[in-house]
């Protein structure tokens, strides 16, 4: 479980071979097999989910988002991911292995997207790496080469 800024829980939990999902106070998910789950229940103090509206990724978000996780499945350093859809966000969480906890998140926070910009990658101790208003070249944090020691 995890707790966001507004005080919610909600579990970010994803894996190829378990297709169930662990989610409390009302919020929805779609998993790899894009299979979305929602589950009843109600927020912190009492609102009721149902009434609220979901903030959520348009198609052309999770390509950009798609093509750098894609890239680095590929290369074998990404494994699983998960996408959640809060009342004040939406959220995708990239793991390195399915029973770990997120290596990245990159949000969605229409609230702050006259401020600093309504994407940011988020870190797994809670660090925000980069926000900005174009995810493209907010995504570009993940994009960075890694350093490779090289002996003479």
């Amino acid at each position: 479980m995890s707790e966001t800024e507004d005080g919610s829980r909600a579990a970010l939990r994803t894996g190829f071979a378990a297709h169930s999902s662990e989610k409390t106070s009302g919020h929805s998910s779609v998993h790899p097999g894009g299979h979305p789950s929602t589950h009843s229940g109600t927020h912190s103090g009492g609102k009721s989910g149902a009434n609220k509206a979901l903030v959520a990724f348009h198609r052309t978000e999770l390509d950009v988002i798609l093509r750098v996780y894609g890239r680095r499945v590929a290369e074998g350093e990404w494994r699983d991911y998960a996408i959640d859809h809060l009342a004040d966000r939406a959220i995708f969480s990239i793991f390195r292995r399915a029973s770990e906890m997120p290596l990245y998140k990159v949000e969605k926070v229409p609230a702050l997207a006259r401020k600093q910009g309504a994407y940011r990658v988020v870190a797994t101790g809670g660090t925000i790496l980069k926000r900005g208003h174009d995810l493209a070249q907010v995504l570009k944090i993940l994009d960075k080469p890694k350093l490779k020691l090289v002996s003479g």
